[in-house]
């Protein structure tokens, strides 16, 4: 079974939906064969590199004010701990296309789980630390604590590598119709849409893989 994982650094929901997706998948086990593959979204493509205050533009962007902002916060807070993902407190949003970069690499050049443990460690330091995914910095100590090929990352990030490419597969599923995140597609044509339950998933899966047999 092929997924690929739609989905932007800068979404909490997507964090809340992969750790989901993952416990789904612990739940069905071997039996169960799975290729995850991370795909690009911006839900701020124009996002200037030095961001912006996060609850000003996600008031400005969602009409919220102060009570809701909170109130939404809090369950998100809620959704992500029930799935083992802590949020912090993240003052500001940022730019995230390099970041969908590096993935892309990995994507392209990395080994079975690269992918997946960057991603995992770029929503922990955005969603959890509250670093910025458009510092060279940030983005390279990341890939050298996981032990992936530092000097390369440094090659993609100080060109235009791999840009082409993700612009590419953002205008694709975007011509598929998706227009928010994050969005499981599995086979190329079962959509899971939101950072849907651990049961949800597990039983969407199981009924994919039961039409595949």
């Amino acid at each position: 079974m092929k997924i690929d994982f739609v989905s932007d650094v800068a979404c909490p929901w997507c964090a809340v939906g992969l750790n989901s997706l993952e416990r789904a998948l612990q739940r069905i086990g071997a039996e169960l064969p799975v290729e995850l593959h991370f795909q690009p979204f911006e839900l701020n493509p124009q996002m200037a590199p030095e961001g912006e205050d996060a609850a000003e533009h996600l008031k400005a962007k969602y009409g919220m004010n102060d009570a809701q902002l909170a109130q939404n916060r809090g369950v998100l807070h809620e959704r992500g701990a029930a799935v083992g993902f802590s949020f912090g407190e993240r003052p500001r949003i940022w730019n995230t296309f390099d970041a969908h970069r590096l993935l892309h690499w990995l994507g392209e050049e990395g080994r079975g789980g690269q992918q997946l443990a960057f991603k995992q460690a770029l929503f922990k330091s955005y969603f959890t630390a509250a670093e910025n995914p458009a510092d060279p910095a940030v983005l390279l100590r990341q890939v050298a604590q996981l032990g992936l090929d530092e000097a390369r990352a440094r090659v993609v990030l100080e060109s235009d590598e791999y840009a082409g490419a993700v612009r590419q597969r953002q205008a694709f599923y975007q011509a598929q119709g998706i227009h928010s995140v994050p969005a499981v597609i599995v086979n190329g044509r079962h959509l899971i849409q939101g950072g849907q339950p651990v049961e949800a998933f597990e039983q969407a899966l199981r009924q994919i893989a039961a039409q595949q047999v």
